[in-house]
């Protein structure tokens, strides 16, 4: 009698995870949950055109680099096929501010800390859903000591920080939604 107890109670735990992976992998392998949240519709192709640098102050390699990871994170989130031109989903644009801001004083009233801020100014179409196209502006920034000079890994830094937070900003409201 003991022994149906035991065998019993384990032949309902197995019933349970069984059921639990084969929930699992139908909802995420039927689309209903995307780790990305990103929701591409029927999108097939994405168009993301070089982002100009029009801000006042301009660094020679801060558009190349911005264009390039925001092409790679959408590449890497969705299934999309990045094309040059007719994308069903559209992205152009230009960084509209590059600005170094002192943002703390030491007691003899310098500097003791910068900070960088970045602003790119966006328009996103959608082919196939015009009401979520938009024209927005994404900005972010990056703090670091004022006897720092902003070149070579610093600088790097700065631009991978500030880029990965505007470009995935920029994700989230296209085709994330939130």
């Amino acid at each position: 009698m003991l022994i149906c107890l035991h065998l019993n109670l384990f032949m309902k735990k197995i019933h349970y995870i069984a059921s639990f992976l084969i929930i699992s992998s139908t909802l995420i392998g039927c689309g209903i949950y995307s780790f990305t949240g990103g929701d591409t519709g029927k999108a097939k192709t994405l168009q993301i055109d070089y982002f100009r640098n029009n801000a006042s102050l301009v660094e020679p390699t801060l558009s190349q680099k911005f264009t390039q990871d925001f092409q790679d994170l959408f590449t890497r989130q969705t299934n999309l096929t990045l094309v040059s031109n007719e994308g069903d989903l559209r992205f152009e644009g230009e960084i509209t501010g590059y600005r170094i801001a002192p943002m703390s004083a030491t007691a003899q009233q310098t500097a003791a800390q910068n900070r960088l801020t970045i602003t790119v100014n966006v328009r996103y179409f959608n082919k196939f859903i015009e009401k979520d196209n938009f024209e927005k502006s994404f900005s972010f920034y990056y703090d670091y000591p004022a006897n720092t000079q902003l070149i070579g890994s610093p600088l790097e830094a700065a631009f991978n920080e500030i880029i990965e937070r505007i470009t995935q900003d920029i994700f989230n409201a296209s085709v994330a939604k939130w």
